[in-house]
């Protein structure tokens, strides 16, 4: 079993924050001052929130400029649906054999 890690992922969407500046990358890219102009926080709390963000593989970054401007990361994104997709399933099993348990055979 993987050991915890400060990066991952679903710890970083742990955040409100940070899950509001994913909400806004999903939209389309942003530079940090953009993301700043629409969330409730400072630039510095924006650059560091993105700073988690991208550690934890969520978002990536490029230069434009004198600008980064941040997306979301497919891979890292990806990476937690299929885990959220596992989750589902496994619940979803569950419930099936409470709900439907299997008949028994009388002779």
């Amino acid at each position: 079993m993987a050991t915890y890690q400060a990066e991952d992922g679903w710890d970083a969407l742990g955040d409100p924050s940070r899950r509001a500046i994913l909400e806004c990358l999903a939209e389309r890219p942003r530079a940090v001052g953009e993301l700043a102009d629409v969330l409730p926080i400072s630039r510095p709390a924006v650059s560091q929130h993105l700073k988690v963000l991208k550690e934890a593989g969520l978002v990536s970054d490029r230069a434009a400029g004198t600008r980064r401007v941040y997306r979301l990361n497919p891979a890292g994104v990806g990476a937690l649906r299929d885990q959220l997709e596992t989750f589902w399933t496994r619940a979803l099993e569950g419930y099936r054999d409470v709900a439907d348990p299997p008949s028994e055979e009388t002779s």
